[in-house]
């Protein structure tokens, strides 16, 4: 009798495991998301002023629980003055300058979650919520920026004439994920994203510090966002033996 009831206990644990792995896991995550951008350059120090929104296009391919490759493609403006901004250079001091620009933004990144993403019932040990970071690469596109002077004072040295431009960026950040259903997710995240470009604003160097390389006085932006993504792209009907 105890050998059967035994028996019995084994072949349910067996079967809850089994049913625990019955759920697809999915492949593909595309959605959207809002963000606010924030300029940092020669015409703004503070990462939390001039904030601008955007919206965003996301698609996200899963390796696995653990590793996804996400490009996204953001809409958006930047905005920034020199006002308030600590600076020797006579003009900006006394005739500070403001900018405003569209901002066309793509990035390709990989994503590490640091707990295997999921429902648990597609993955062994899988969580609905997980902390991440990511690491990219990809481009920031600006039209020709509007620089206007915050003072009525006609500049005795006027900057340069502004112009769009294609920048390089890197974008690195953290974030948090959670599974509102079994197929949806909801994302919050913030990215640094670090140009080889100063000219951002429209203009290069206007303080006469010689920019150079990704970080030595180049233009940046950082990205708050919120995003929401639908699950596609079944991948099996069991995983217990296949977790590539």
């Amino acid at each position: 009798m105890k050998q059967t009831l035994l028996a019995l206990l084994c072949l349910l644990l067996a079967t809850m495991g089994a049913s625990a792995q019955d759920e697809p896991e999915y492949r593909l995550e595309v959605g959207g998301g809002l963000a606010l951008t924030a300029y940092e350059g020669d015409f703004n120090g503070n990462l939390l002023r001039g904030n601008q929104p955007m919206i965003a296009a996301v698609a996200k391919y899963k390796m696995n629980p653990r590793m996804a490759w996400a490009a996204t493609l953001g809409v958006g403006k930047l905005k920034g003055s020199s006002k308030n901004t600590d600076t020797w250079y006579p003009q900006l001091a006394e005739n500070p300058v403001e900018f405003s620009t569209p901002l066309t933004t793509f990035d390709l990144r990989y994503e590490y979650n640091f707990w295997p993403f999921g429902t648990g019932q597609e993955y062994h040990g899988a969580r609905p919520f997980t902390p991440f970071f990511a690491l990219g690469a990809g481009l920031a596109f600006t039209g020709k920026p509007k620089l206007t002077y915050a003072t009525a004072q006609a500049p005795v040295d006027p900057l340069p004439d502004a112009k769009s431009t294609v920048a390089f960026q890197l974008p690195f950040g953290l974030g948090v994920k959670y599974k509102l259903k079994q197929r949806l997710n909801i994302t919050a995240e913030w990215m640094m994203h670090f140009t080889g470009s100063d000219r951002l604003d429209g203009v290069e160097d206007p303080y006469g510090i010689k920019s150079s390389g990704m970080f030595k006085n180049t233009d940046c932006y950082s990205t708050l966002q919120i995003s929401l993504t639908y699950d596609l792209w079944a991948k099996c009907k069991t995983c217990m033996n296949d977790n590539d």
